[in-house]
């Protein structure tokens, strides 16, 4: 069930949101905290959907500065009223009942007690969870703030061991997966915003795109999970372009950002979950390579892995980022087929900035063909280890200053949004007889991109490389050939 608080300041526009809402969700929470003009009466009796009234004090992060007996009244009027639910407060449970079993037995109204904690997520959620059992909820509801993605999976588990209807996710960015997996975590509910600047909680999601980007009408407990780790993640267009490719093909799946700070703990936590697929984006592409079970010969040989398969609970590696760049550094060339691309990038030399998951990815393709390479980092011993591992030369940055360069590639994330101003190498460098690569998909025209059109260069931005290592990730979870032009079409509109 999704549900959609009503965040409105006055009765009227409560009323409104309320009857847009019910169009498209299951149930809404009217939040009286928020009415200075409350008319309970008038705004239940427009209800179509079922409805929770919740009067949040401050402590509990709501807007009611009355007085406790003041707002504990209105919630009995709303029980009263016969409102499908009431949101109480695990330490107000007993005030409310207090002298109050008539009021309780004459209603139809199911009790959610409530517990939140606007800071962490406790240790011993069990132990609250048997407290607010006792109290004779209808429904518990545990709602925590994330630190971490590894919160996600103590919400997880405490959902497994309950006995009656709870509702339960984090809270915040890390949190955002609970909300949009609550089917297959197992919470009675999930809430979303009815539109962005709407929400009622840190980390909530507007409700079209729970619907339409992660189709979670269509989710339940045996859909596939895959998702991106990353740090950040929020910039990215990945699930635009999975979730739409599983939708288009029919596939029962749903592919969620993971921000990830730990990647060793993530692997291990998560493999409670039994996850189907990863990407692996910044900065994450090497060091995951420790955490997995195996790894296939080209990213064992590159050290890096941007995509992950989960075979029979094995978590096993890939590189797509290889094969990806080096086909639209030789489409720009203008050749195609591995016999034209050795003729394209033989001795031809290709100047890499950065020593990232993506520079190693480039650097050990284009030596695969004969390119001469020359690697610029800021990073020195990264760069001189990837060097040594490549079998190429390197400067440092001051080296561009006489850059005399066939194929200039950008690996860093300079440019990239929201710093859609910068560029890596001042355009008095380039040249027009330079083929310019830059990896950055978003922007899909980089400042650099810019720069080097204006001076007659070749180029190509990240976005056409991006498509081709999504296709193939496609592939390798789900043994099936995506539609490039269908992937094509999704990146440039997202």
């Amino acid at each position: 069930m999704i549900c959609v608080p009503i965040v409105a300041n006055n009765n009227n526009d409560a009323i409104h949101d309320m009857e847009c809402a019910s169009k498209i969700a299951d149930a809404v929470e009217l939040r009286i905290d928020y009415i200075h003009d409350l008319n309970l009466r008038q705004i239940l009796g427009k209800c179509t959907k079922p409805v929770i009234v919740t009067n949040r004090p401050v402590r509990e992060g709501g807007k009611f500065r009355g007085t406790e007996e003041e707002r504990l009244q209105l919630l009995k009027q709303a029980i009263q009223l016969q409102a499908d639910y009431v949101d109480i407060e695990h330490d107000s449970i007993r005030n409310v009942k207090k002298n109050g079993n008539a009021l309780f037995a004459a209603s139809k109204t199911k009790i959610i007690v409530s517990y939140h904690n606007f800071r962490e997520t406790p240790e011993n959620l069990s132990e609250i969870y048997n407290t607010l059992f006792q109290s004779g909820a209808d429904i518990v509801k545990i709602v925590t703030h994330a630190n971490s993605i590894t919160d996600n999976i103590k919400i997880y588990q405490l959902l497994q061991q309950s006995k009656i209807p709870i509702i339960s996710f984090c809270m915040g960015e890390y949190g955002i997966i609970s909300r949009i997996l609550y089917k297959i975590f197992g919470s009675y509910l999930t809430f979303a915003s009815l539109q962005k600047g709407k929400e009622s909680a840190p980390g909530q999601i507007n409700i079209e795109e729970l619907l339409n980007r992660y189709n979670i009408k269509n989710q339940n407990k045996h859909t596939a999970v895959y998702g991106l780790i990353g740090n950040p993640v929020s910039h990215s267009i990945s699930p635009v372009i999975h979730n739409a490719l599983f939708k288009e093909i029919g596939m029962n799946c749903v592919y969620v950002p993971f921000k990830v700070d730990e990647i060793g703990r993530f692997i291990s936590e998560f493999k409670k979950l039994n996850i189907s697929g990863y990407s692996v984006t910044i900065p994450h592409k090497e060091s995951i390579i420790n955490y997995l079970d195996d790894a296939d010969p080209i990213a064992k040989k590159i050290g890096a892995v941007n995509t992950v398969v989960n075979k029979n609970n094995r978590l096993i590696g890939f590189n797509t980022d290889l094969e990806a760049a080096v086909t639209v550094l030789a489409e720009v060339a203008n050749v195609s087929g591995h016999t034209a691309a050795d003729a394209c990038f033989k001795n031809k030399h290709v100047t890499i900035i950065g020593a990232g998951g993506v520079a190693r990815a480039i650097a050990f393709g284009l030596k695969m063909y004969g390119a001469d390479i020359t690697l610029v980092s800021r990073n020195h011993n990264r760069m001189q280890s990837l060097a040594g591992e490549v079998g190429c030369s390197f400067t440092n940055k001051n080296g561009l200053q006489n850059l005399e360069t066939d194929i200039f590639v950008n690996a860093t994330p300079v440019g990239m949004y929201p710093s859609i101003n910068e560029t890596p190498v001042d355009r008095k460098l380039l040249k027009p007889n330079m083929i310019v690569f830059d990896t950055i998909y978003n922007p899909p025209e980089t400042k650099l991109i810019k720069d080097a059109k204006e001076i007659g260069c070749k180029t190509v931005g990240g976005m056409p490389m991006f498509i081709r290592q999504a296709a193939a990730q496609f592939r390798l979870w789900t043994d099936t050939e995506p539609p490039l032009n269908i992937i094509e079409n999704i990146a440039y509109n997202a």
